[in-house]
């Protein structure tokens, strides 16, 4: 039998991506494999697919998802280096392993299989995500609209050079952090204005929501629809101006850079 998708990893990331992906494809296309097999078991269970071990996946998948740690995609590829020499049907790999090159995954596997390198963001659990992705010239094109289209309830794709995937990966991926600190930090403050902390929680989050929402929808640069909320004399902008002393872009732009460069790291590893 041959599964569409075999995901190896069912962490966070991995399981996030997995269930956007049982959206879209029947049970018995997707095959699950975890080293902690009862994760791998219960969460087939609750999606109606299959588990199995990652050897069986990999002979059995079209497209091979790897889920697991940067630190631990070498062991990875020794643990399956039989059933990647005795297979003979066509694979794609997927990766997500930070900073990993698709030149490692080839220097992994013996040869210059097809790969593609997605690095997605935890928001694929709800479907929002924005999932980076490259691929190299072995990769078909009705391969990549085949993994795409498996995987449409994840959220965007944003298909970008490699070159640029780590920096943009300090972004998306590390993002969502820097948003829930933000978010964290909106709800303190409002808690010290006087608001219960359920409130405060849920006015931020919403705003942060509706922020975003606005900004992607109407294509307004960013400074302008700041500039929309500033009326002269007004609130807003007496709190812009807190943010502009203290140097709001430039902590920002140290955490991206401190994050970019941890990733760079992680792939020289």
């Amino acid at each position: 039998m041959e599964y569409k998708l075999g995901f190896i990893g069912a962490g966070h990331m991995g399981g996030a991506l997995i269930q956007a992906a049982a959206k879209k494809l029947k049970g018995n296309q997707i095959i699950i494999s975890d080293k902690d097999g009862s994760k791998a078991e219960e969460l087939a269970r609750a999606l109606g697919c299959e588990a199995g071990s990652s050897d069986r996946l990999t002979a059995e998948s079209q497209y091979i998802i790897i889920g697991v740690k940067p630190q631990n995609i070498a062991e990875l590829f020794e643990e399956l280096a039989q059933t990647l020499k005795s297979y003979r049907r066509r694979k794609v790999f997927v990766t997500m392993a930070a900073g990993v090159k698709i030149s490692r995954i080839w220097e992994l596997a013996g040869e210059r299989v097809p790969v593609i390198r997605i690095m997605p963001n935890t928001p694929v659990a709800v479907g929002e995500g924005c999932i980076l992705y490259t691929y190299d010239g072995g990769v078909t094109s009705e391969e990549i609209a085949g993994f795409l289209n498996s995987m449409e309830y994840a959220g965007k794709f944003i298909e970008m050079s490699e070159e640029l995937i780590d920096a943009g990966c300090a972004i998306s991926g590390c993002g969502p952090a820097f948003v829930y600190q933000f978010i964290m930090a909106l709800a303190e403050a409002g808690e010290k204005c006087g608001l219960p902390r359920e409130i405060a929680m849920l006015l931020a989050e919403q705003t942060a929501m509706g922020s975003a929402k606005l900004a992607i929808d109407s294509g307004e640069d960013p400074s302008i629809l700041c500039d929309h909320v500033c009326s002269p004399g007004g609130s807003t902008i007496e709190g812009v101006k807190v943010l502009r002393s203290g140097e709001f872009n430039k902590i920002v732009s140290a955490a991206v850079a401190a994050s970019f460069r941890r990733t760079v790291e992680l792939g020289n590893s």
